[in-house]
């Protein structure tokens, strides 16, 4: 019988968070797969967790997924760990959930804190919807074109960014999305977890220096919805034309653009038996 590859939220700062189940499942694997063997092994140690590693990181996904697949078909339970947080999201592993997936083993979710959730829930900005955008690229190309994808993009926004790449992000941002509101979350969970609520503009100006340290989550505020231009009589109409062209009877389309523009039915009738 085939074994599990189970994925494991593992403390992004306070081991507190470490939840009894991710213990035992670390605990009863077979294996665990690694973004970093040494970050890793301090983790067991504090939790007497004596269940055997082998890497697994960008520069080996593939081969070394294949090989945890092989593992896994022969009986053995594998469980997947990053350094901090959920594995699998902005993250390597995302590859070997798909190789099991195209090969029919089974994937097991073992929940644990990860910092894009616990960052947008106490930015104060708008949590109903939201974009997880990762880490920028250092191409300035790349950049650029991401960033002016998101420019009318409506939903709360959250990236990833490293403390020394801290200023050009926010430059970037700045220039290509226009002032917003911004929180800067940094040291989740950790003695000096902090949120500055500010702009991108104040924020591209005090922090051009790179001053702030520790692990940092980007939550930018979602761009204006637009205002809504008044729908004349005549669009109704021009509306209801389009519906009649697509098949639709004279009578449906009149109800159908009644209830898109709040016009009447019988007036959007009557022009168009009239017309």
């Amino acid at each position: 019988m085939a074994g599990k590859l189970f994925v494991v939220g593992t403390p992004i700062g306070n081991l507190s968070d470490f939840s009894p189940r991710a213990i035992e499942t670390l605990s009863q694997a077979d294996f665990i797969a690694a973004e970093d063997t040494r970050v890793t092994i301090k983790l067991l140690n504090r939790f007497n967790i004596n269940t055997p590693m082998i890497s697994y990181h960008k520069y080996n996904a593939h081969e070394r997924g294949e090989e945890i697949c092989s593992r896994i078909e022969n009986g053995e339970n594998c469980a997947i760990v990053t350094d901090a947080g959920m594995p699998c999201i902005s993250d390597p592993g995302e590859l070997l959930v798909k190789q099991c997936s195209d090969r029919g083993i089974q994937v097991c979710a073992v929940p644990g804190p990860t910092a894009l959730a616990s960052a947008i829930a106490i930015s104060g900005l708008p949590t109903g919807r939201f974009a997880f955008e990762g880490f920028l690229s250092v191409n300035k190309p790349s950049r650029r074109e991401h960033l002016l994808s998101l420019k009318n993009e409506q939903r709360t926004m959250i990236f990833y960014e490293a403390p020394h790449k801290l200023s050009a992000a926010l430059r970037d941002m700045y220039q290509y999305l226009g002032d917003r509101r911004i929180s800067i979350v940094r040291e989740l969970t950790k003695i000096h977890e902090e949120v500055i609520r500010t702009t991108l503009s104040e924020a591209a100006e005090k922090y051009a220096d790179d001053s702030i340290k520790g692990e940092i989550v980007l939550v930018i505020e979602g761009a204006p919805q637009p205002e809504k231009t008044e729908t004349t009589f005549e669009d109704a109409v021009s509306t209801a034309k389009e519906l009649i062209e697509t098949g639709m009877s004279v009578s449906d389309a009149a109800k159908e653009t009644a209830k898109l523009t709040g016009y009447k039915k019988g007036d959007i009738y009557k022009r168009l038996i009239g017309s």
